[in-house]
């Protein structure tokens, strides 16, 4: 299993940036999918998952109308789209995927990790 992240970069506030993370050695669809970030000297927190058919999703109240993820299971990529980016969001952002198909926050529930790319906001 691979999960191939990119799309990172510098980015001014307000900005907006698309991440992606390209899946292969799964059955992507029956994966539920989430994004994950860490910033420098804080723990790793959960951000947004999406369910395996893509009929559900979730985010964290701090990107709650301004990050959207989504899935192109016919692509087996997953993308975070990220509008409206303040230098708090600077972390590196990591995709995930676990069998709980209904989408998971607690990132002991994922399997499988990408390497991580890193977003970083200026002000």
């Amino acid at each position: 299993v691979q999960l191939q992240a990119s799309g990172g970069g510098l980015v001014q506030a307000g900005g907006s940036l698309r991440l992606s993370c390209a899946a292969s050695g799964l059955t992507f669809s029956r994966f539920a999918l989430g994004w994950f970030r860490q910033a420098p000297g804080k723990e790793r927190e959960f951000v947004a998952v999406i369910s395996w058919i893509g009929d559900s999703t979730y985010y964290a109240n701090s990107v709650k109308g301004r990050f959207t993820i989504s899935r192109d299971n016919a692509k087996t990529t997953l993308y975070l789209q990220m509008n409206s980016v303040e230098p708090e969001d600077t972390a590196v952002y990591y995709c995930a995927a676990s069998t709980y198909g209904s989408g998971p926050r607690d990132a002991r529930r994922y399997g499988h990790w990408g390497q991580g790319t890193q977003v970083t906001v200026s002000s």
